[in-house]
């Protein structure tokens, strides 16, 4: 296999923006877009607000026209596709809110399978089967004959990617899908799209979640001001790509951590003692007050013992005038 047929999806050299009138200048957001997404992996794309992350997503799916440069699906100009080939090759979940209260979880999945139906729009036994196939895959078969209004949102979100699945396609984009949900919904649909993508879909989507997709996903689309950044989320935390995500922000991205943090002033110096989790939340605790933890042996101005006594944990804080004692974090930092 060539390297070329490894990749359903590039971009060369690819402007998305906005058409103008003629005798008026197109508005254009990014030039120069060239990205890669292979067969089976999950794909996450990150920007600021109003950068053209959706206009992107929408400009592959060709709802949205390109100002110049090219999309190339499976070998294939994407602009050479008929609507209805298209529909085949890959589906699109958008951010919009669906409100169609008159369809059940089944009716909305069905109407994944319109680019194989006739055109009275009939389904046979086939597309019977990709619709409860793809309901069981996203876990809605106990809501199947539910409608929209009556489940969460979490499972209307997945409702409509198993829309999509039922378009049977290799390729899906999604345009935050998390958006609008809490987060153990947020944490499911991550978790389906990473099923998904083990199965061999091949997912590329839009998000602000960083922190809970860094450690999922197989590569980023970074979008920043100095253009189209794109490689494993490893490879982009040790060339210190995150940190151009955000520019003119106080975010600075934590290497070890893996996580964006907002740096509180670094005050004083703490030695802490302990061990385990209660030593490392304590850490965390002090670092949001403003504190550094050092190794003993430096000049801390004070020191916090964290242990355990038949089965209650005690913290013990040391300053120059005074030695106090307490029996949660909470009351530790109140008292700093």
């Amino acid at each position: 296999m060539s390297d070329t047929n490894k990749f359903i999806l590039t971009t060369r050299d690819l402007e998305i923006g906005f058409l103008k009138p003629p005798g008026k200048p197109n508005i254009s957001l990014m030039k120069g877009i060239s990205v890669k997404a292979r067969k089976g992996e999950l794909v996450a794309m990150i920007g600021q607000n109003g950068i053209g992350k959706s206009t992107l997503l929408r400009t592959l799916v060709q709802l949205h026209p390109a100002l110049s440069g090219n999309v190339i699906l499976n070998n294939k100009n994407i602009e050479k596709y008929t609507r209805q080939e298209l529909a085949r090759q890959l589906g699109f979940v958008s951010t919009e809110i669906i409100n169609a209260g008159n369809l059940s979880v089944y009716d909305l999945v069905a109407l994944g399978r319109f680019p194989y139906t006739n055109w009275l729009g009939n389904i046979n036994n086939e597309d019977r089967f990709m619709i409860d196939h793809s309901i069981e895959l996203v876990d809605l078969a106990h809501k199947r004959d539910k409608m929209l209004t009556e489940i969460s949102d979490g499972e209307r979100q997945r409702a409509m990617i198993a829309r999509t699945l039922s378009q049977d396609t290799d390729l899906l984009i999604l345009d935050e899908p998390t958006a609008f949900l809490d987060l153990p919904n947020r944490y499911e649909v991550l978790k389906l799209l990473r099923d998904l993508s083990c199965k061999g879909k091949t997912i590329i989507f839009s998000t602000h979640d960083l922190n809970l997709v860094i450690d999922q996903v197989d590569k980023i689309w970074m979008m920043t001001e100095g253009g189209m950044i794109e490689g494993a989320p490893e490879d982009l935390i040790l060339s210190d790509s995150f940190n151009s995500v955000f520019p003119g922000s106080s975010l600075i991205f934590n290497k070890e951590s893996g996580r964006f943090d907002y740096p509180a002033d670094r005050l004083h110096e703490v030695y802490i003692e302990g061990e385990g989790e209660l030593k490392a939340w304590t850490a965390k605790a002090m670092e949001r007050k403003g504190y550094l933890p050092i190794e003993k042996g430096g000049n801390a101005e004070i020191s916090v013992k964290v242990y355990m006594d038949n089965g209650q944990a005690y913290w013990e804080l040391k300053t120059k005038n005074a030695i106090s004692v307490y029996k949660s974090i909470y009351e530790l930092m109140f008292s700093l």
